[in-house]
């Protein structure tokens, strides 16, 4: 079912999929993500979103929370639905539509199981809203939560969103300031990061400049690498991420990185991240940026937990994660069709010899 909907006509398909209970029970705590994160000033908000899988619907359960918040608010609201896309396929046709017939200056809200899908003339989302002047809230990996435990979901979306960004932008601080980060952690990780003259982002749910957006659940402050200067062995027993979605882990999987390249994957699930890098070698049309780390982030939120997507799963406090492959996004100098955050627990950060307390 791939169609544009009225708020009132998405709101009978949530009741007939028996989903409406449950987004009447969430929706006040999107109401203050509106309020905090994105300060609607009679701004339009387009929701973008799909239909989800069999007990695996937290895309249009977030959806119809956020479309009952708006609506609580009176703010102009339209909303879009299609079926779920895994990479390499299309948008629907509608949904590209959408986006580009409405106005500069408003707000977006796109929510998928999987991903949005390509679409013809919109390449890059983020893009596409910077030059937009649009805010947006983006969650996406949804179809790795089953329904019953959308209320964990929610949890790590109700917080303080003022005290989210006194710690974020002080890692923010940290981060930039320093010349080479080392973490370690319980299991193994034993890695050196180099960071001297590179600028850390903070994802700390404040979008109330136009033209800019994240993750809602928010919390991490991450940094792009200086070059190859990586080095060392990560421990993941958090979270996996690789092309068919994410993992979470029983048993480790130990990556050993040379010069800012990973070298060997070792562990039970190792075969299915390798397999990820062989095939997007493959694909690339830059080969030599999928084996390189690009970003060293610290996750921060006290209501996440690793429960399944890694848009949450990288942003619970007491973890932390490195990315494998693209990074030109947010200041580093490496270009791959892939990002996978890789989780992992109990992390000890030390900027330039000190350790860096929560």
């Amino acid at each position: 079912m791939d169609k544009a909907f009225t708020v009132k006509e998405y709101l009978r398909l949530l009741e007939k999929r028996s989903l409406l209970k449950t987004v009447k029970t969430h929706y006040p705590v999107f109401i203050n993500v509106l309020k905090e994160c994105l300060k609607p000033k009679g701004e339009e908000v387009l929701i973008i979103g799909d239909l989800g899988y069999p007990r695996k619907e937290a895309a249009p359960l977030l959806a119809g929370c956020y479309a009952l918040a708006a609506k609580n608010l009176n703010l102009d609201l339209k909303v879009g639905i299609q079926d779920p896309k895994k990479k390499g396929e299309k948008a629907a046709a509608h949904i590209e539509e959408s986006l580009l017939e409405l106005p500069p200056n408003n707000i977006i809200i796109a929510l998928t199981s999987n991903m949005l899908g390509s679409m013809v003339e919109i390449k890059s989302f983020r893009k596409f809203t910077k030059k937009r002047k649009h805010k947006f809230l983006s969650a996406s990996d949804l179809s790795q939560l089953s329904t019953k435990n959308f209320p964990l979901l929610v949890k790590s979306i109700d917080v303080d969103y003022k005290e989210m960004r006194k710690t974020g932008n002080t890692l923010k601080k940290i981060f930039t300031n320093a010349h080479e980060l080392h973490i370690t952690s319980p299991s193994g990780t034993d890695l050196y990061f180099n960071v001297k003259g590179m600028k850390a982002k903070a994802n700390n749910g404040d979008y109330q400049k136009v033209g800019t957006g994240g993750n809602i659940p928010c919390g991490e402050t991450y940094i792009p690498p200086r070059g190859k200067k990586v080095y060392g062995k990560v421990v993941i027993d958090g979270s996996m991420r690789t092309k068919s979605g994410t993992t979470l882990l029983k048993s480790p999987i130990k990556m050993k990185i040379e010069e800012g390249e990973v070298v060997s994957i070792k562990g039970e699930k190792a075969r299915l991240l390798e397999s990820t890098l062989k095939w997007a070698y493959t694909k690339a049309k830059h080969p030599w940026g999928i084996r390189r780390i690009g970003e060293f982030g610290l996750g921060f939120n006290p209501n996440a937990d690793i429960i399944g997507p890694t848009v949450v799963n990288e942003k619970a406090l007491g973890t932390a994660h490195v990315a494998i492959g693209s990074n030109a996004w947010f200041g580093g100098s490496i270009y791959a069709i892939i990002h996978l955050d890789q989780v992992f627990r109990n992390p000890k950060v030390f900027a330039d010899g000190e350790l860096i307390c929560l």
